[in-house]
């Protein structure tokens, strides 16, 4: 693969990561119960990525752009999804204070976030060919990028645990455990509204 094809796909996957979303609203929420919690999410969401991006790399998420039932559907279950986590978020400032949930419980959130995301799968299908070397349709190279995709992805959440971890104890005070309880909340709930009134 040419170095500047590589350079530029490695340049192109960090902005993506860069862009905040869903993914980054979990990590908010899920690093007031701690580092393991946040790290949980990680994990969760990259192996909802990986999901896409190997479909990608197959042809399969194509088939979301040839079936507008099963399209809609994992768009009208994502959102739903979100829809439940903000609203969650935004009335457990109300409540009592918990025990952190377990690590699997934060997996999962994760990985649903990411795999009930639609626009991920399109989104995925049309990114990494064009990194392609010209003249090239490898299953190979794709899955190449595939990795390298999830990797740097991977990176970019795991600096945010970190320095989500340094300020832990700031964190950790409940007029700000509830403030980011709120804040994440809201923007899950805004994006869930977002994927519902978006069909595109």
């Amino acid at each position: 693969m040419p170095l500047e094809n590589l350079v530029a796909f490695v340049a192109a996957s960090f902005l993506i990561a860069l862009s905040p979303g869903p993914g980054t609203a979990m990590v908010l929420r899920q690093s007031v119960h701690g580092r393991k919690a946040a790290l949980a999410t990680v994990f969760g969401m990259e192996v909802g990525v990986a999901g896409w991006a190997l479909a990608a790399a197959l042809g399969l998420s194509a088939l979301l752009t040839a079936s507008e039932i099963a399209y809609h559907g994992l768009r009208i279950a994502g959102a739903a999804f979100l829809i439940y986590l903000g609203v969650k978020a935004l009335i457990s400032k109300n409540l009592p204070a918990q025990e952190p949930p377990p690590a699997s419980r934060a997996f999962r959130s994760g990985l649903v976030v990411n795999l009930a995301n639609p626009k991920l799968g399109v989104f995925a299908i049309s990114f990494l060919p064009q990194f392609l070397p010209a003249g090239q349709t490898g299953e190979g190279v794709l899955l190449f990028l595939a990795a390298f995709w999830v990797v740097i992805d991977t990176v970019w959440y795991l600096v945010i645990v970190s320095v989500l971890h340094t300020i832990r104890g700031w964190l950790g005070r409940p007029r700000v455990r509830a403030a980011l309880e709120k804040l994440s909340g809201g923007v899950l709930l805004a994006l869930g509204v977002r994927l519902v009134l978006d069909p595109r």
